[in-house]
């Protein structure tokens, strides 16, 4: 496998430092944890195909103490009982974020009702600028097929 280019945020100067301001920006809010976020990270990257962030995140999410068990179950979390009523929140409102086109409505009022019962809006606004700063990542990476591993190569 090869990608097609040299990834979009490098090839253009400034984009790299300013989408990762963005996704700085977007984690600061300490009521959000970085695990939480790792978790939508990997939940939009397994819907958007998106290899290069599903191996990034899982690892992280390893990094940060999550067991095995929970990492493989993410794409399933509905029919498991190893996440959290506000992980579930921040999960299902990952999914409608990320998949706007499959509904006439596409962040239904029970799903963001539901994730504003478990987050302030500081927070809430937080997990929505991460759940579209992961979208962007992903498109970045799977519209260029960017290789999963190869970050960690140039790192």
């Amino acid at each position: 496998m090869q990608s097609r280019m040299t990834n979009p945020a490098f090839a253009v100067p400034g984009a790299m430092s300013a989408l990762q301001a963005i996704s700085q920006a977007a984690q600061a809010n300490p009521a959000v944890s970085h695990q939480l976020h790792a978790l939508v990270h990997l939940r939009a990257s397994q819907i958007n195909g998106c290899s290069v962030c599903v191996d990034m995140h899982a690892a992280d999410l390893k990094k940060l103490g999550d067991t095995d068990r929970r990492i493989i179950a993410v794409s399933a979390w509905r029919e498991t009982s190893w996440f959290t009523a506000p992980e579930r929140a921040a999960l299902a409102l990952t999914e409608a974020v990320t998949r706007l086109s499959d509904r006439s409505d596409p962040v239904p009022d029970a799903i963001w009702d539901e994730a504003r019962g478990h987050f302030d809006e500081p927070a809430l606004a937080s997990l929505v600028l991460s759940i579209g700063m992961i979208n962007i990542w992903n498109r970045l990476n799977a519209a260029t097929r960017q290789i999963a591993g190869a970050w960690k190569a140039a790192a």
